[in-house]
């Protein structure tokens, strides 16, 4: 048993490894190289064709972006994932080949790919003559996974996207087997998070004060998960907010808040309680989903208070860009990040607090606040992935910028794991 990265490694994005063993040949994810389109287009390294059967973690984009492209190429075998993660990704497929400026996949190579999708839940085995296949929890996404593969006597865990064991809306993931060698993911390998308590404390006073006093409060926004984990805490804490419309501006997210009801197994029992009740906790009071580009753009010109959320998340384009334009230039307004801005971005740029920002080809005067909440990640921990992993004798990370997965392999070599950091195309022996 063997396995080999095509992608996330030493980066955080285009997640793709190949797995070797009992003669099969199965693909771990198969994700998009997110701000780095010449290389969806690049070799993939592997023939689509000689593969047995894919397996999604989850549907973020950089773990399923490039699967259309196998079938573009011949892959004709079928896709495993949860229920959950097979309905997510095909709004997020459908969104990324609309918004693509150039496309690497078509419509129809979304329907190749449709007809060919197995659902895998939790628990359940997936046998490949003397390969067996797993999920298990990762409390990343609705529906996200981790994989245990066994053959050959030996056993490898993937960790896809381990999620953040604080936050309310998903369960906690749950601990793998003990295995040979264990691939995990180590985003923020160099630090723990603030405690999600103290973050959501801290979100509720910025809208209190901001919202008191007539502004408008933006939240730049993930489509999948943070949108609704944010719609989630208002539905929880609008009681203690002053009266103020909601917006939610992305057509994307809009589409994820419909689906969400039939995922409701997916989620934490703290969730299912409130369906169970009848009460869908991902529309709090005063909610209003912003239909066309025409009545997002009345509402950058409609007066405060109000909040505000909208893609993308990471200020790579979207309507949050026309909202800023107008919005930034009022003391009264608040600007609050909840996810991962990268370094050269616009985000990091405002984040640094210049006098004036380039939003939509225009020099902007930045007079709002600005705060970053870190709170809110997705993702584990350094503290949270040091727990996961313990008891494993073989780490290879994935899925981390190179410095933060050093740091974290430099804790787990202190504690006498074997410990090394992947490199794309090398195999790695189980």
């Amino acid at each position: 048993m063997r396995i080999v990265p095509f992608g996330a490694a030493r980066e955080v994005t285009g997640s793709c490894h190949l797995l070797l063993a009992e003669g099969r040949r199965v693909l771990l994810d198969c994700g998009m190289f997110q701000q780095k389109e010449e290389r969806n287009r690049g070799p993939l390294g592997f023939d689509p064709r000689s593969l047995d059967a894919v397996l999604l973690t989850h549907a973020h984009l950089d773990h399923v972006g490039r699967l259309p492209r196998l079938f573009r190429e011949g892959y004709r075998g079928p896709v495993y994932a949860t229920r959950g993660t097979l309905l997510l990704m095909r709004i997020v497929l459908e969104d990324a080949l609309r918004v693509m400026e150039e496309p690497f996949f078509e419509e129809k190579d979304l329907e190749a790919l449709y007809a060919h999708l197995r659902p895998l839940e939790y628990g359940e085995w997936l046998r490949m003559g003397d390969l067996s296949l797993s999920f298990g929890q990762a409390g990343h996404l609705p529906g996200s996974a981790f994989v245990v593969a066994e053959g050959e006597g030996r056993t490898l865990v993937y960790s896809g996207d381990l999620g953040n064991r604080e936050k309310t809306v998903l369960p906690d993931p749950s601990f793998p087997p003990k295995a040979d060698l264990v691939v995990s993911e180590g985003t923020y390998g160099d630090r723990p998070h603030r405690p999600f308590a103290a973050t959501v404390a801290e979100f509720l006073e910025i809208l209190g004060r901001v919202l008191g006093r007539g502004g408008k409060v933006f939240i730049p926004t993930f489509a999948v998960e943070r949108a609704q984990e944010i719609l989630y805490l208002l539905y929880q804490n609008g009681h203690l907010l002053p009266k103020a419309p909601i917006y939610l501006d992305s057509p994307m997210a809009g589409r994820v808040l419909e689906l969400y009801p039939r995922l409701v197994p997916y989620f934490s029992e703290e969730v299912q309680a409130h369906f169970l009740k009848g009460k869908n906790p991902f529309r709090p009071r005063g909610l209003e989903v912003v239909e066309g580009v025409e009545a997002s753009k009345a509402l950058t010109r409609s007066p405060g208070p109000m909040v505000v959320l909208a893609g993308s998340g990471m200020l790579h384009g979207g309507r949050i860009l026309h909202h800023l334009k107008q919005g930034l230039r009022d003391p009264k307004n608040a600007l609050v990040f909840v996810g991962y801005q990268p370094r050269g971005g616009l985000g990091a740029e405002i984040i640094a607090r210049p006098e004036r920002v380039t939003l939509l080809g225009e020099s902007v005067p930045l007079r709002a606040e600005v705060h970053t909440l870190g709170g809110f990640s997705g993702h584990a921990g350094q503290d949270e992935l040091l727990d996961w992993l313990s008891g494993q004798k073989r780490v290879v990370l994935v899925h981390g910028e190179e410095e933060k997965l050093l740091a974290l392999g430099q804790r787990l070599a202190l504690r006498g794991q074997a410990v090394s950091l992947a490199s794309f195309g090398e195999e790695v022996p189980v």
